[in-house]
């Protein structure tokens, strides 16, 4: 047969996993910020990143706004969590606690149905610090999230100065964020896009 008409064996399709990030921290500069703006600058094609800004918008948490209609700045957030496939946050600690800003932002998505068995990832920036993310993860699994256990990491990064550049092509950080990026891929291939993934 002539080799124009071989056919090629079907490839399989590659799949698009959207992670959306949230930093615990309204700083301009904030380590958290950049430790996840380095995650988006490692990861491939294959993992969509976005950055909702909108977290210092938020008021603060009072039922009562629900029994109409939520707030504007509340609904952006629905929906920037819905279209996700992953969260992926990244949170000081302050006083030994979680900071106001992340919690405020999950007692949003308290009863937000489509927030239930999402998968998160959590980012520890510090080495030194252990209350916060505890607390962090207890929350979201109290929530019904899903945390993606390869995907939690702890790193160092409230004691750098690296830029998110820096940081993503650093020994010290870059292997640790490739772990992390990679067990997303896992959960992703195994759980979220498993019925994509055969030949058409």
């Amino acid at each position: 047969m002539p080799s124009s008409h071989l056919i090629s064996p079907a490839q399989p399709r590659q799949a698009t996993t959207a992670i959306l990030t949230l930093c615990g921290s309204l700083r301009q500069h904030s380590r958290c910020k950049a430790l996840l703006e380095a995650s988006r600058l490692r990861a491939g094609p294959d993992l969509r990143f976005s950055h909702f800004e909108g977290l210092g918008a938020l008021p603060l948490f009072n039922p009562d706004l629900l029994e109409a209609q939520a707030p504007p700045a509340v609904q952006a957030f629905w929906r920037a969590v819905d279209a996700a496939d992953v969260l992926l946050i990244a949170s000081p600690e302050y006083a030994h606690g979680v900071t106001a800003v992340i919690k405020n932002a999950l007692d949003w998505l308290v009863g937000h149905i489509p927030f239930t068995d999402k998968p998160v990832a959590v980012f520890n920036p510090s080495c030194r610090a252990s209350h916060a993310d505890a607390a962090l993860k207890e929350t979201l699994r109290t929530m019904s999230a899903r945390l993606i256990e390869g995907a939690c990491q702890q790193l160092d990064a409230t004691r750098s100065r690296l830029s998110a550049q820096d940081m993503a092509a650093s020994p010290d950080f870059a292997p640790t964020l490739d772990a992390a990026l990679q067990a997303m891929r896992s959960f992703a291939a195994q759980h979220l896009h498993a019925d994509t993934q055969a030949p058409c």
